[in-house]
């Protein structure tokens, strides 16, 4: 009669060991993920603002405007990089199935002996040409890198599997091995932060030309306030809409950037990174904003 209590125990016991495992896999994983998705975000948002002379603390975005404003950027490179881990998994149960087999066993490990070789020479020849140029280096060479030493730490992991298991292992501490795989997740993810600064700092000054080259099909904005603004950005046109005693002042020519943080970012007509303004409003109700389609001018 006691062994059911005890039986039901373990059951719960091994549930919440599977649980704790399958959250250990996937935690770090997925806290990497959203601290890139952030970062991307503010890096891009960052060099998008230098551009065009303004500093990313006026837009006061949140953590979760960071993240919506990145994946837009990353949704292709996200995709790929899903439909690759996809691939690659396929392949390393392949490789596990005919290692439980007993089949192609040297294959396998010669296999895993070239990965290997090949995946740390090619980080090792990447990382060699930044530090000889860094002020030539590609775009993606930190990604190039990284999945170089992921190809490499694979194939490592592919030879330890292929050793003969008839006889038991012996009892070796498991502490050098679960040090090795934290160094290279910690540099992985170091070269993804590198890689990830670059890809999104590139976009950000890309953003920035873009506005200045389709300005023109930004939402229109005609800003009415009680107060005399002296907006002096060019192509803005400032006119009385009211009397002596009720003042109202009309202002046109304007192109509506961003809302964000409690404020309103216009660009002007024409604006350019050279000699635009960027004029930023309170939306607070002291003035009041029109909004239009910027294809009915």
């Amino acid at each position: 009669m006691s062994d059911a209590p005890d039986t039901e125990e373990q059951i719960n016991n091994t549930r919440w060991q599977r649980t704790l495992q399958v959250l250990q896999v996937i935690g770090p994983p997925l806290t990497v993920a959203t601290a890139l998705l952030v970062y991307f975000g503010w890096a891009r948002t960052d060099a998008q603002a230098k551009a065009m002379g303004l500093d990313v603390s006026l837009f006061g975005y949140t953590v979760q405007d960071f993240i919506l404003r990145s994946i837009q950027s990353l949704f292709q490179p996200l995709a790929w990089l899903v439909v690759i881990g996809l691939l690659w998994l396929m392949l390393d149960r392949a490789v596990s199935r005919l290692l439980e087999a007993g089949r192609y066993r040297k294959a396998v490990r010669l296999s895993g002996t070239v990965v290997m070789l090949l995946g740390f020479a090619y980080a090792a020849a990447m990382w060699l040409a930044v530090s000889a140029r860094p002020e030539q280096i590609l775009l993606y060479v930190p990604f190039l890198i990284a999945g170089g030493l992921v190809v490499g730490a694979w194939g490592m992991n592919l030879r330890r599997r292929t050793d003969d298991r008839t006889e038991p292992p012996p009892r070796t501490p498991q502490a050098p091995r679960a040090l090795e795989r934290s160094l290279v997740f910690v540099l992985v993810t170091l070269l993804l932060f590198w890689g990830t600064s670059d890809y999104a700092q590139a976009l950000g000054r890309g953003a920035a030309l873009d506005y200045q080259a389709r300005s023109s099909l930004l939402p229109t904005a005609v800003v009415y306030s009680k107060d005399r603004l002296a907006v002096g950005a060019p192509n803005v046109r400032e006119e009385s809409a009211g009397s002596e005693g009720a003042p109202l002042y009309r202002y046109t020519g304007l192109r509506l950037l961003v809302v964000s943080g409690g404020r309103i970012f216009l660009l002007n007509d024409g604006w350019s990174l050279e000699r635009g303004r960027v004029v930023v409003l309170q939306d607070d109700g002291s003035v009041r904003v029109e909004y239009g389609n910027p294809a009915s001018d």
